[in-house]
């Protein structure tokens, strides 16, 4: 490309960032990084009304923890700041007073109670109320008044709004990445109001305006941005202004593919939407999802790199992420691959790394006096295997740190006869004449005994693994009765056999 890339990601301060909004940070991430380009964050803050105390913490928090840092933006200064919407109001009237002068806009007075009246009055008829071209010259604008009368209403200090002026009997042909060329019929558009009668740019206005100052070559948005595009197309052509690329990405959808993803799926389907808490809402981080799994899963919501690969680093992601290969179509969310990618990351992490991160739990520390670092780790190197999240760890090796005081009913039901205790003790003479306790070497001697007794494995493994675990759960079982020790295994046979017998 021979113009130096820039894109931005320009979430507004309305709340918690939807993980829609982290994907489409990603994508702008990756293309940009790609092409050795800058990634900005913009924060449009232009609508004060819905502006929530602490959002905008929470998007650049959230932007840290997957590791998708900006390069411009506010706290990040570059060459094109300020980068919050709310300290750029100043630039906004000029731009819209020179679409009025170049009569690609206009002042509008109607009152609301007005408008309204219009549009009751075409439902009644079965219509809709657009407001452009067939009946603005019915309104009350200065298309429609007379140059006195207009000077007349802006001396009473009359509310006004800034409206495009859409043109008429018009074919656009517009181009975007993903959807490749777009036809519209400019009769079709309203008048969209530019400037608001409390002084501020609509999002419109504003947009446009920041992204040619923040000279942006690439607009990669949510489709949701979509029927906008022929606005923002006719007001960089009204400005006299090259126009970006434009890429649209796809709706993610929900677990049944069917409409949008939203707040309320992930409150029934009992799975994170947001990177982060807030408020009573769970967020990604906090269920014990890496960071590298979510980015990696977002990633495949809606771009494919068109090989078999699934698992991609960021810096892979870098390398082979293209805009060509986003899907026009909807993508499905699928809570059970969200955990797959999770529990990928989960093998890729070392053993160290994990115990870490084990020993931050708090059922590990409520019970954990005497075991070493290199104890835990030997437990997380057992069990990680069968583990999605480093919160399985726990259920999975609990016998590891607290002997069994209660053992699973159906287990006992099933594998302990009237014979198992004879047997055990026999089992826990064998294993007591053992010296040299290696899984492999209590395997081989125990095995040795069932064959010289005639046993079949079915009678002594099952219970054996009752005893020392209080379930049918667990490794390799001679694994576990060699972290544990002769001491511990032999104590868990006693326990049981006075328990069970």
């Amino acid at each position: 490309m021979s113009k130096n890339v820039r894109v931005r990601f320009a979430p507004s301060p309305t709340g918690p960032l939807h993980i829609g909004g982290v994907r489409t940070a990603l994508f702008n991430y990756l293309f940009a990084k790609k092409h050795g380009g800058t990634f900005v964050l913009r924060i449009e803050d232009t609508d004060q009304n819905r502006y929530v105390e602490g959002a905008e913490a929470y998007i650049k928090e959230a932007l840290e923890w997957c590791n998708i840092p900006y390069d411009e933006g506010p706290d990040a200064e570059g060459d094109f700041g300020p980068y919050r919407q709310s300290e750029r109001k100043h630039l906004y009237h000029q731009y819209a007073q020179e679409l009025i002068i170049s009569g690609h806009a206009y002042y509008a007075f109607d009152a609301p109670e007005a408008l309204e009246h219009h549009r009751k009055d075409h439902e009644a008829r079965g219509k809709t109320f657009i407001y452009n071209w067939h009946n603005r010259l019915k309104l009350t604008n200065s298309l429609s008044l007379s140059k006195e009368e207009v000077k007349a209403k802006m001396d009473a200090g009359e509310d006004y709004v800034i409206r495009f002026k859409s043109p008429q009997d018009r074919e656009l042909m517009l181009h975007d990445v993903v959807r490749r060329e777009i036809k519209i019929d400019t009769n079709i558009l309203d008048d969209k109001i530019l400037f608001k009668s409390d002084g501020m740019p609509t999002y419109h206005l504003a947009n446009i305006v920041d992204d040619h100052l923040m000279e942006i070559t690439h607009v990669i948005r949510g489709e949701e941005w979509l029927p906008s595009l022929a606005l923002h197309n006719l007001l960089y052509e009204a400005f006299g202004w090259e126009k970006p690329v434009f890429a649209h990405l796809p709706l993610i959808l929900k677990p049944t593919g069917k409409g949008k993803l939203s707040k309320r799926d992930g409150e029934k389907g009992g799975f994170p939407i947001f990177p982060l808490n807030w408020e009573e809402s769970i967020g990604y981080r906090e269920a014990g999802y890496f960071p590298e799994a979510v980015v990696n899963f977002l990633a495949f919501l809606g771009w494919n790199p068109g090989t078999e690969q699934e698992i991609f680093s960021l810096e892979e992601l870098v390398e082979t992420f293209s805009l060509e290969r986003v899907n026009k179509s909807g993508a499905r969310f699928d809570p059970e691959k969200t955990k797959w990618y999770n529990h990928q990351w989960l093998q890729r992490k070392s053993d160290r790394e994990l115990t870490n991160l084990f020993k931050e739990d708090v059922r590990l520390s409520a019970v954990e006096t005497s075991f070493e670092n290199d104890y835990v780790e030997k437990v997380v190197s057992l069990v990680k295997e069968r583990a999605d999240f480093v919160h399985d760890f726990w259920e999975l090796g609990d016998y590891f740190f607290v002997a069994p005081t209660e053992y699973n009913e159906k287990a006992v039901k099933k594998q302990w006869k009237e014979d198992t205790p004879i047997i055990m003790q026999q089992v826990a003479d064998v294993l007591n004449g053992i010296d040299e306790f290696s899984s492999t070497t209590l395997e081989a001697k125990v095995k040795e005994w069932i064959a010289e007794k005639e046993l079949s494995f079915g009678k002594i493994m099952p219970p054996l693994r009752l005893v020392i675990v209080g379930d049918m759960k667990g490794p390799h079982l001679f694994d576990i009765m060699a972290l544990l020790g002769k001491e511990e295994y032999l104590q868990r046979i006693d326990t049981a056999l006075d328990k069970l017998s």
